[in-house]
């Protein structure tokens, strides 16, 4: 069961915008930090600290594959934000454009 507290710190992490999209963008599927600072244009340790708080959060999780992290959404257990994520414009084509060129995700 859902605290006020624990809903307000919820919603407190929604209501910056690049988290926002963050979410948004892990919505289409799992993604490697290094996409995500491509899709995004904000410095790797930004994204870092984004998705550090969006994990602190409950929302995201993370996977190490070797040495890269991916994270998804991790949110089955707050029923109430599955509206919200129903009316989050798709980022779907965003993600499908992905072209990571350094490489930095593909598997060894």
């Amino acid at each position: 069961m859902q605290t006020i507290q624990g809903m307000a710190d919820v919603f407190k992490l929604l209501g910056d915008k690049s988290r926002l999209t963050m979410l948004a963008l892990l919505k289409e599927r799992p993604l490697c930090v290094c996409e995500i600072v491509e899709l995004m244009e904000l410095s790797q340790p930004n994204v870092s600290q984004h998705m550090r708080k969006l994990k602190d959060g409950g929302l995201v999780s993370e996977t190490r594959r070797g040495q890269w992290i991916y994270y998804s959404l991790a949110i089955r257990d707050k029923p109430y934000l599955q509206d919200l994520f129903e009316h989050l414009p798709s980022q779907q084509e965003r993600v499908e454009a992905l072209g990571c060129g350094n490489d930095c995700c593909s598997p060894s």
